[in-house]
C-alpha cells in the first residue's frame, strides 16, 4: 500500500485485510511487552497542520510500538507560521529521510497533493483534510463494530447487514464521508441523520439513506449501531440551528431515545464529546458505549496502517 488517502480507495479485501491486519495488532497488545521490532529503522512524521489530541497520540503510540523513529511537526510555531509553503515542509522532511508522513490538513484535498506531487519519495497517509476524509477513523469505527457484532468470528468478516445510523454535522464532517463509503464497501446499510442545513447540498451519490428525524431513524429503523457526531463550531461561519438546547432536544442521543434502542445496539462517538448538545453522559458511560474502546482500537488499526504503508509487500492501496 503506497499511500492511505481515502476510504474510496479501498475495495472490500483491501479493507478486511487491513481490519485482520489490526486484530493481529491488537492481540500485541495484550503482551506484558507491547513493542514489536516490525519498523525499526523506519522514520514517522507526524505532520499536523491543525490541533490534535487522540488522533496525533494514536499515531505516536502505533509508530512508537513499531519501534520506528517518530518525529513531530506541529505547523504553531514552525516555519509554515512564517509563511513556508507545503512544497518547502514537504522537501525538508525528504531531505531528512522520512519514510512515512501522516499529515493533517485544514484544506481538503491536500494529503493527495502531497502525495501526488513528486516533492516527497515517502507514504501518506491521511490523518483528516478540511471536511473532506478521516480513513483511519472509519477504520477503527468499522473494527469497533466487527468486533462487537461479530465477536469471536470477526477475522475475515465484512459488516454485511449492519444497520449503522451516523446523527448530527454531516455536512462538516470528514469522519461522516470516510465511514459512508467504507461502511458500504463493508455491506453495511447506512443511514445519515442531520437536521437540512447539517446535510451537504447533493447527497445522490452517496451510498445511504437520508432521514431528518432522529425518533423515526430508533423506532422504524432500529438500527444496530448509532454513530453521534460533534457538533463542529469551529468549521461554522453561519447559525445552522436555533440554538444548542433545540438542537439536543431534536437530534441529540438523550437518556430516552437510549432506552429505547435495542438491546445489542452499541452507541458510537469519535471525540471529543460535547456532552448533553449531541450525547447524554448517561449514553457516552453506558454499557452501549464504544468511545473508550474506539480510542484503544485506533492504535491498533493505525499500527496496521503503518505496517501496510512501510513494509513494502503489499499492493498499492490508493
Amino acid at each position: 500500500m503506497r499511500h492511505l488517502l481515502s476510504t474510496r480507495d479501498l475495495d472490500r479485501g483491501a479493507a478486511i485485510r487491513l481490519l485482520d491486519i489490526a486484530e493481529d495488532m491488537a492481540d500485541t497488545q495484550l503482551r506484558e511487552v507491547k513493542k514489536l521490532p516490525t519498523l525499526r529503522g523506519k522514520t514517522v512524521v507526524n505532520l499536523f497542520f491543525e490541533d490534535s489530541t487522540r488522533t496525533r497520540i494514536s499515531f505516536e503510540a502505533a509508530a512508537k510500538r513499531l519501534s520506528a523513529d517518530v518525529i513531530n511537526f506541529s505547523a504553531k510555531g514552525s516555519s509554515v507560521s512564517k509563511g513556508e509553503s507545503l512544497k518547502d515542509t514537504a522537501q525538508t522532511l525528504q531531505a531528512i529521510g522520512a519514510d512515512a508522513v501522516v499529515i493533517r490538513h485544514g484544506a481538503s484535498g491536500a494529503p493527495r497533493t502531497l502525495a501526488n506531487s513528486g516533492w516527497i519519495d515517502a507514504g501518506v497517509l491521511n490523518a483528516g483534510d478540511g471536511t473532506h476524509e478521516h480513513p483511519t477513523q472509519a477504520l477503527l469505527d468499522a473494527f469497533t463494530i466487527r468486533r462487537r457484532l461479530r465477536a469471536g468470528v470477526s477475522r475475515g468478516a465484512g459488516l454485511d447487514g449492519v444497520k449503522v445510523t451516523i446523527v448530527g454535522d454531516i455536512l462538516h464532517s470528514r469522519v461522516a464521508r470516510s465511514n459512508v463509503w467504507l461502511l458500504d464497501t463493508l455491506g453495511a446499510e447506512v443511514t445519515l441523520v442531520a437536521p437540512p442545513t447539517l446535510l451537504p447540498v447533493d447527497l445522490a451519490a452517496w451510498p445511504a439513506r437520508i432521514l431528518y428525524d432522529l425518533d423515526v431513524a430508533i423506532d422504524e429503523g432500529r438500527p444496530d449501531v448509532v454513530m453521534m457526531l460533534r457538533i463542529q463550531t469551529e468549521r461554522m461561519r453561519d447559525a445552522f440551528f436555533p440554538n444548542p438546547r433545540e438542537y439536543s432536544r431534536r437530534w441529540g442521543l438523550d437518556d430516552e431515545r437510549l432506552a429505547r434502542l435495542g438491546p445489542d445496539s452499541i452507541v458510537m462517538h469519535p471525540g471529543p464529546m460535547n456532552r448533553g448538545l449531541e450525547i447524554s453522559s448517561r449514553a457516552a458511560d453506558s454499557a452501549m458505549s464504544t468511545v473508550r474502546e474506539q480510542v484503544s482500537n485506533g492504535v491498533s488499526v493505525r499500527m496496521a496502517a503503518l505496517y501496510l504503508l512501510l513494509s513494502g509487500n503489499t499492493e498499492e492501496g490508493s
